[in-house]
């Protein structure tokens, strides 16, 4: 892989791993039970911090366009991203919301026209299943509403990645600019959600700042500037295979912190979604060791 392609992955990278650590920030430094709040919190700021430093705008179709992704990626995904974080443990929600990848791997057949490999089949098998088994009734007295948000926030954001793949970006528009578009459309259709069902905040203690803090400054501006800078330079599909990253943070910090555990349905399941995401890393090491066995051609 050259330098630039791996250098251009480890930074695409840190987005998943900030936005795991986003479900042990929701539990302990934000208020209780205020997920459209949160969520707006999160994505405006960071809006107007990208929009004040490029000070593009957009023209056309894009404004459409960008409404669009913006209430995929960051509005609806948001919403159900703190929904599930709240209802269900951390490494639950975002183990589901992981799942996205076999979403991606459909939609993109559908929408940018890709083909299926015996990879990927393999892959939507193992990642359908292992969602069955962590959803599977009566593990732990699970919510169903925070089931069903996590794997909503997953096919949200999958057809985000996707319809961004498709789109690309306007020339004339850096993907700092579009993000942050994106991060305002989005955080300005949850405005009157948050307003109607949670109000405004009125007592927010040092704790509930730190919180949103990290949530604007390296869970919107860092993360979501790193990652779709990333993924305009890399497939659809790969791009979602590094959710793995996210759900993986999400389980270290939930043990060291949350005190989390799983059944053993649980477990299968975790390892049945990490294998459908790590599964072309293991056919990709076989076919370079089957190469380097071969002998060399004599001259």
């Amino acid at each position: 892989m050259p330098l630039t392609n791996a250098r251009s992955l480890a930074m695409t990278a840190m987005a998943p791993i900030i936005w795991g650590s986003t479900y042990l920030v929701t539990q302990t430094l934000l208020p209780p039970d205020t997920p459209f709040t949160a969520a707006a919190i999160r994505a405006i700021p960071a809006g107007i911090l990208m929009l004040l430093w490029t000070r593009q705008t957009l023209t056309g179709g894009w404004w459409l366009k960008a409404m669009v992704l913006g209430t995929l990626n960051i509005g609806l995904f948001f919403t159900c991203l703190f929904a599930a974080a709240y209802r269900i443990p951390g490494s639950l929600a975002a183990l589901l919301l992981a799942s996205q990848a076999v979403w991606v791997l459909l939609l993109s057949r559908w929408w940018l026209g890709t083909g299926f490999s015996v990879t990927a089949v393999l892959q939507c098998g193992f990642g359908v299943g292992g969602v069955v088994l962590l959803v599977t009734p009566g593990q732990n007295g699970l919510d169903p509403a925070g089931l069903g948000f996590a794997l909503l926030g997953a096919l949200s954001m999958a057809a985000g990645i996707v319809l961004s793949k498709r789109w690309a970006r306007p020339p004339d528009v850096s993907q700092l600019s579009l993000t942050g578009w994106q991060l305002m459309f989005g955080g300005l259709l949850l405005l009157p959600l948050a307003g109607w069902s949670e109000g405004i905040p009125t007592s927010l203690d040092p704790l509930h700042l730190l919180g949103y803090g990290y949530l604007i400054l390296l869970g919107g501006v860092l993360g979501y500037g790193l990652w779709f800078a990333g993924i305009q330079k890399m497939s659809a599909f790969s791009a979602s295979l590094l959710g793995t990253l996210s759900p993986l943070t999400a389980t270290v910090l939930g043990f060291l912190w949350m005190d989390e555990s799983f059944g053993p349905l649980q477990w299968l399941g975790t390892l049945c979604i990490l294998t459908a995401l790590t599964l072309p890393l293991g056919f990709s090491l076989k076919r370079h060791v089957a190469q380097r066995s071969q002998p060399a051609p004599t001259q």
